[in-house]
């Protein structure tokens, strides 16, 4: 058998979750929009107080940028969130 790889100029879409201390929705709303590879940031209502789409080009760069929004002043908790390519 013959297999082919080709490298995907695709990149990877994920969307990040986040809690943050009580009125610090804005400070990390700003913060985020500032990150490299941060798309869009929207504060939302309900479980969580913000979310982030990013588009990385690998997942070993995810996590360099996860842990960036972890070490965020303000930020409690996060969930993170890796789109299907279909």
């Amino acid at each position: 058998m013959n297999y082919c790889i080709t490298m995907s100029s695709e990149r990877i879409k994920v969307f990040v979750l986040v809690n943050t201390q009580v009125g610090k929705e804005d400070e990390v709303l700003k913060a985020l929009r500032g990150l490299e590879y941060v798309e869009e940031a929207y504060i939302i209502y309900g479980e969580y107080d913000v979310i982030a789409k990013l588009e990385v080009p690998a997942l070993e760069l995810l996590d360099k940028v996860v842990t960036n929004i972890r070490n965020m002043p303000g930020v409690t908790r996060t969930s993170t969130l890796i789109a299907s390519s279909r």
